[in-house]
């Protein structure tokens, strides 16, 4: 029990000053292992934290802080520590390494220290300095790079991701976001860091690299940080920040580049086609329509996309570019999405408007070139020729007749062309141009054909090259003015009372050859003439009598006269 109450009288002494030194020598320090560089020097009033070890002059150890573990603080000064030590240590840097050898007056002196330090001994301290700081100080910043520009800075309760790197001040790392391959996520000057960290993060542009010294009292002070942190630690942060927003934060559109010619602006319930670039405000993409080689295609305004997104698509126009800040508020939030978007993190988008419409759209059309002369248009049942160029809305050619040895060939009215077109190509002269937009629900629709995309506003350039009239569904051959009155007597050309195919067609051809009346465009006449006298031959002997001859109004009103006698 003796032992050890000596033992700690020796540790509490070894650095007071309760002796009695004469004037005689003094301390002598071998300095034999000095850092590079060397910003600051130990001064009186500085706080230092160093590992010892001390010797007698015989080189027998009789204290170690590195046996103990834990380095000694101390106030340089201010008469806490031996004056030997005291004196030796000014003018230290970090990391230094330095013998100080201490005359027994600047030590214990003729008293000694128990049975550890003898009378009239001499010390020998191999010191390494740790840590220096100064009740006076500051947390010192210094921007390593920072981005040409700079739109803003971090302020005061803005939210800040970052990465950093965590070393004490002889540069022994004690944390490191890299390592957990995930920024810091945190609102500033508001308490959730340390006191350094909140000041020296205002005033950070995103994609600036700084340097934040801490001293102990604004860092983790007498408590540490675990077994990462030990007291009274300098901390040294190497920060790179990645993105900042405020809560207050809106998206912001910049960039807009809007074409001359926009008459109509996307609202709420269009659907719209655009490409994109994802990127976090540090640059970095995260995804990307175009490498996909296909548009985003989406409703707008109605919650199918981020709150933010469907905000910055309101108000555009087909062709429009612009640049779309979306704060994670109005994004993915605090919990991100999957491994691409981290939590809190603020995106852009550049966009560029492909094409949009809105499912209550119909076909517009805005007439080029109309003949003076327009007695007659295309209607349903014409067998119409015409050119056309079919593009998207930004102008990339799909389709165009030119390619083609023949004219394009329509029957309009029977499905041989998408919906719109077939609106588009009525109403037309010979010789008229037009312009004809068609949206994909009268188009193609959401699954798009062979080069066209899906969901594809389509615009056709038509100009109406030639007009066959047409006859109503169901007809093969029509009377321009009223039939003969007696019509089989008129057909019965050699007046035999049987009219054979080829009699009835000579017929036919004479009554279209004088315009007294049409058959169906777009077929074969033979074929025609074939299929109506197979109609009127009902008993298939070869030849029409009078009781068989009936015209198709005829048949046509003794089928719903029959209709109605069934029910």
């Amino acid at each position: 029990m003796f032992a050890v109450c000596v033992l700690i009288f020796v540790l509490n002494a070894l650095f007071c000053v309760e002796c009695n030194p004469s004037p005689v020598g003094d301390v002598v320090v071998e300095r034999y292992s000095t850092p590079t560089a060397c910003p600051r020097e130990v001064k009186s009033g500085d706080h230092v934290r160093y590992h010892y070890n001390v010797t007698l002059l015989d080189g027998k150890t009789f204290d170690s802080s590195h046996q103990k573990g834990v380095p000694k603080v101390g106030l340089i000064g201010e008469g806490r520590l031996i004056a030997g030590i005291e004196k030796g240590i000014v003018g230290m840097c970090i990391n230094e390494r330095r013998k100080v050898t201490v005359p027994s007056h600047l030590a214990y002196g003729s008293a000694g220290a128990g049975d550890v330090v003898p009378p009239d001994a001499t010390l020998v301290f191999d010191l390494h300095l740790l840590d220096l700081w100064n009740n006076a100080d500051m947390v010192v910043t210094k921007t390593i790079s920072t981005p040409k520009d700079c739109r803003r800075s971090i302020m005061r309760t803005d939210f800040a991701r970052y990465h950093f790197n965590g070393t004490l001040l002889d540069g022994t790392l004690f944390d490191s976001s890299y390592a957990r391959e995930q920024t810091h996520d945190s609102l500033v000057g508001e308490g959730w860091l340390i006191k350094g960290l909140d000041e020296g993060l205002l005033g950070m542009c995103v994609g600036e690299i700084r340097t934040i010294v801490i001293p102990p009292f604004k860092g983790y002070g007498e408590k540490g940080l675990g077994q990462e942190v030990p007291s009274q630690a300098t901390l040294v942060y190497n920060i790179l920040l990645v993105d900042i927003h405020n809560a207050k934060d809106n998206i912001t559109v910049e960039n807009q580049v809007v074409p001359e010619s926009c008459t109509r602006k996307s609202v709420v319930g269009d659907y719209m086609r655009y490409h994109y670039n994802g990127t976090f405000l540090n640059g970095v993409t995260f995804d990307t329509s175009y490498q996909r080689n296909t548009t985003y295609n989406t409703y707008i305004g109605m919650g199918y996309v981020i709150t933010g997104m469907d905000q910055g698509l309101l108000d555009v126009c087909v062709g429009e570019t612009r640049r779309v800040i979306i704060p994670p508020h109005l994004a993915y939030g605090e919990q991100g999405a999957g491994k691409d978007i981290p939590g809190s993190a603020v995106l852009v988008f550049d966009v560029h408007i492909i094409d949009f419409h809105n499912p209550k759209d119909n076909i517009s059309i805005e007439i080029i070139f109309k003949p003076e002369e327009c007695n007659v248009t295309s209607e349903a049942d014409d067998l119409i020729h015409y050119h056309y160029n079919c593009s998207l809305m930004d102008g990339t050619l799909l389709f165009a007749s030119g390619n083609y040895e023949n004219h394009q060939e329509a029957l309009l009215g029977a499905d041989k062309v998408i919906d719109g077109l077939d609106q588009g190509l009525r109403g037309m002269c010979v010789g008229e141009r037009r312009v004809v937009t068609v949206p994909p629900h009268l188009g193609h629709g959401e699954k798009g054909a062979t080069g066209v995309p899906g969901s594809a506003v389509l615009v056709f350039e038509l100009e109406l090259v030639n007009l066959e009239k047409g006859v109503p569904p169901g007809y093969l051959f029509v009377w321009l003015g009223d039939s003969p009155k007696e019509l089989f007597d008129s057909l019965d050309i050699n007046k035999n009372k049987e009219v054979p195919q080829e009699e009835f067609g000579e017929f036919i051809k004479l009554q279209v050859a004088e315009g007294k009346g049409r058959m169906k465009p777009g077929m074969d006449p033979e074929e025609i003439i074939a299929d109506m006298f197979k109609n009127q031959d009902r008993n298939h002997d070869g030849l029409i009598t009078p009781d068989e001859l009936k015209l198709k109004v005829e048949e046509d009103q003794e089928r719903e006269a029959a209709k109605h006698t069934e029910l």
